[in-house]
């Protein structure tokens, strides 16, 4: 963390004896000692709180995932219903107005047509 090695730390052993004396070294010791051990308690809670929270956000988004895709799944076949039902519609609306653009169909005869009768004799007006 601070990357403190031997020689440093007897330094600091050595100014903390200079400074401080024989009779407070060992109670400032026991102080120091005390709010290290609360730092790093204090430490330790917040990185477990940190990891806590990460694992509840993962668990968030993996749950959340699939509800997104249902979401989109939905979206999607909404759209593709839609875009069917207006092509259906269009071809309705086509067929409706071929329908009322052409006469009307004429029923089929149900019998055979009649022969057609046979012409007048001619007659030739008479000769002056």
């Amino acid at each position: 963390m601070f990357d403190i090695g031997f020689s440093e730390l007897l330094v600091i052993a050595v100014v903390a004896l200079v400074v401080l004396g024989p009779e407070r070294l060992p109670k400032a010791a026991r102080f120091a000692g005390l709010w290290v051990r609360k730092a790093r308690a204090q430490w330790y809670s917040v990185k477990s709180e940190f990891e806590r929270e990460m694992a509840a956000d993962e668990m968030r988004r993996s749950v959340g995932d699939p509800a997104r895709e249902l979401r989109e799944a939905v979206q999607d076949t909404t759209r593709d219903l839609r875009e069917a039902g207006q092509a259906i519609g269009g071809a309705v609306r086509e067929a409706e107005a071929q329908a009322q653009g052409t006469p009307p169909a004429e029923p089929p005869a149900t019998e055979a047509p009649e022969a057609p009768a046979a012409p007048a004799p001619r007659q030739d007006p008479p000769a002056p």
